[in-house]
């Protein structure tokens, strides 16, 4: 490697490590490497392929740290990640028939509403709550559909197996966020099976960012553990609010289109 691709791969480890703390609390963490992939010179193609490496590193760490903290209940929780696993698999393998603009139009819309609910919902909070469906009815609606979303699109699938966990499980924030952790690990691993296979990854500089997002995760997992719903509330609200923006300032964004049309700009 030359010096210039030393200094390139040094800052991209660092965004790693960034990305993979603020994932661990509240998601969202491709909002930092997958832009920060593309000013390197990667493809959009190869820079989510790239992404979905080094963020399954990241994902597996915050599991394992949020395994070993006791906050997973691991008989209900592996069902589900199995399903999330085959729903990106599904998603993957449907992308080029599915209508992605659109979903890209939409999903603004979903991560602010998604945004106000954890900022004013008075059921987001550590304690547990009552479950509104069974573990199953999870299962084949949020895992399966989160996945296959994760597996078409993903900006904001964690936000979304968050709220499905607090609103429809009863998930204390903490206790949402771990196996928010598992299930986002899942539905990644079945998206990085995909690209690999179609040959689209950067393996070493994959690698490298994600035995830094490894890092970055365990260190925000243990201040998720810490501080609770008062550090993991806020902060999903400013990841999806960030998402929302991020997807907007894209000129070719369905629903920017359609808003500029209709001011005559």
């Amino acid at each position: 490697m030359t010096g210039l691709d030393l200094e390139l791969l040094s800052l991209l480890a660092l965004v790693g490590l960034v990305a993979g703390l603020v994932d661990a609390i509240a998601g969202g963490g491709g909002l930092i490497t997958v832009p920060a992939l593309l000013v390197a010179g990667l493809d959009p193609v190869t820079a989510v392929a790239t992404n979905k490496l080094q963020g399954t590193f990241g994902s597996a760490s915050a599991t394992y740290a949020f395994a070993r903290a006791g906050k997973i209940g691991w008989r209900e929780a592996l069902p589900m990640a199995a399903v999330a696993l085959v729903g990106s698999v599904g998603g993957a393998l449907t992308v080029k028939l599915l209508p992605v603009a659109l979903l890209a139009g939409v999903m603004p819309l979903v991560l602010i509403g998604v945004a106000v609910y954890f900022a004013l919902s008075p059921k987001v909070r550590d304690a547990d709550a009552r479950r509104r469906i069974t573990p199953l009815a999870f299962m084949a609606s949020v895992a399966v559909g989160v996945g296959f979303y994760d597996g078409v699109f993903g900006p904001g699938a964690g936000s979304f197996y968050m709220l499905g966990f607090v609103t429809l499980l009863g998930f204390g924030v903490v206790r949402a966020t771990a196996h928010t952790k598992l299930l986002n690990f899942a539905s990644n691993l079945g998206a990085l099976v995909f690209f690999a296979v179609a040959g689209a990854i950067v393996w070493p500089l994959g690698l490298v960012m994600g035995l830094c997002q490894f890092a970055g995760a365990q260190i925000g997992a243990r201040m998720a553990l810490r501080h609770g719903a008062r550090l993991i509330r806020p902060l999903i609200v400013v990841v999806c609010c960030a998402m929302a923006v991020r997807l907007l300032v894209d000129p070719a964004n369905p629903l920017r289109v359609t808003v500029l049309a209709m001011l005559g700009i």
